[in-house]
């Protein structure tokens, strides 16, 4: 096995070695990062809550009567009121029965499915899913299989030629990277046509995409009896943190028994989910901000498309340029980051090879002019 000081010097040489930087401001659409002022196009913040007033407010209030430590596992005495009132405002929000939080969106994957995998059973994922649900699907116990990015096709012949019962369909709602959308109402039927289960990883949709704010779901008009069970974060539109799964009263209850990255981890803290319901409140009160994200991602796709650069296709805040080089993305991110605009560049093995990228990401709290002057920046690239 190569040394690590080989192995990160085959990263430099590749392009592909990343770095942290220290963000000195709150998150939003201007920040410090390095102590250097940016406009930034790099946050999931897509609603601009992470530093609202309100959001703050509740957290300190929350700090004021709860401590700031949750102190235990939730079946300990680490489960707070807080906390259930969450759970029940976000299986409403969701239509779902029940919703049961977890600390991040990973440990929230990892521990569905595990608890809904068994030795000798099949998880069929899309091939540019997260990567904690591919990391999900490797370490269950049961046969791990991909299939070809939203191809329908491929996924029904896979489930036609599975001898498991009960597979378990694994897709991303909104993909991270591509920020195109899984086709959730023909994968239903599939899984109501196999007897299998659906996860759906709404990360990057819940907040931004249906009538009230309730995800991908919600914009398909999916319900608990379509079959999607609906992995949700709080750390993107909801500018909080952490995570959760929402579906019926039967699964929820099975993975407090057995979802292992429920069961032996500290419980979030108590101010953070009380932070969490305000920006609920504020994302099924404020339809507002979800349709000014939506006319800045259509005039910024309109822009891009009259200086000839390669957009992938995206109706969701995630707007990808595709570069195809390393070290030509990284090129245009340094040439950006120059003129005061922040995107960074996405290189492998986040993204396929051939495919690097500009990463451009939207949120409610950009102005017209914010994205004019992304794209008269973009434009001396072009």
């Amino acid at each position: 096995m190569k040394s690590i000081a080989l192995s990160l010097q085959h990263c430099h040489n590749q392009n592909r070695y990343r770095r942290r930087e220290v963000m000195n401001s709150p998150q939003g659409v201007h920040v410090l990062l390095e102590n250097t002022p940016y406009l930034s196009f790099c946050s999931n913040d897509y609603l601009g809550l992470a530093n609202d007033e309100r959001v703050k407010n509740a957290l300190i209030e929350g700090v004021s009567q709860y401590g700031v430590g949750s102190g235990a596992a939730h079946l300990i005495t680490g489960h707070f009121e807080p906390h259930h009132q969450l759970e029940q405002a976000l299986a409403k929000h969701t239509g779902r029965s029940r919703a049961l939080l977890f600390s991040t969106g990973y440990m929230a994957n990892l521990g569905v499915i595990d608890a809904l995998s068994s030795r000798g059973g099949l998880v069929l994922e899309d091939r540019l899913n997260h990567a904690s649900l591919i990391d999900a699907g490797l370490s269950s116990r049961a046969d791990f299989k991909r299939y070809k990015h939203t191809d329908l096709y491929d996924l029904e012949t896979q489930l036609k030629n599975a001898t498991q019962d009960s597979p378990l369909i694994v897709t991303d709602g909104v993909f991270s990277m591509d920020g195109d959308i899984a086709p959730l109402n023909e994968m239903s039927v599939l899984a109501e046509k196999y007897g299998a289960r659906l996860l759906v990883d709404d990360a990057h949709g819940l907040g931004v995409l249906g009538a009230s704010g309730g995800g991908v779901c919600e914009m398909l008009n999916l319900n608990e009896n379509d079959k999607p069970i609906i992995m949700g974060t709080l750390g993107k539109a909801f500018g909080s943190f952490g995570a959760f799964i929402a579906g019926s009263g039967e699964l929820i209850e099975w993975l407090i028994q057995r979802a292992r990255t429920y069961v032996f981890t500290t419980a979030l803290p108590p101010a953070v989910a009380m932070a969490s319901l305000a920006s609920l409140k504020i994302i099924q009160t404020e339809p507002q901000r979800r349709e000014h994200l939506q006319f800045l991602i259509k005039k910024f796709r309109e822009g891009v498309s009259e200086l000839g650069l390669e957009l992938m296709s995206s109706q969701t805040p995630i707007q990808p340029i595709v570069v195809g080089d390393e070290k030509q993305a990284l090129a245009w991110s340094e040439a950006l980051r120059k003129n005061g605009v922040l995107v960074k560049a996405i290189r492998p093995p986040t993204v396929p090879e051939g495919t690097s990228r500009l990463r451009v990401t939207l949120s409610a709290g950009h102005s017209i002019e914010d994205v004019d002057k992304l794209l008269h920046e973009l434009r001396k690239l072009a």
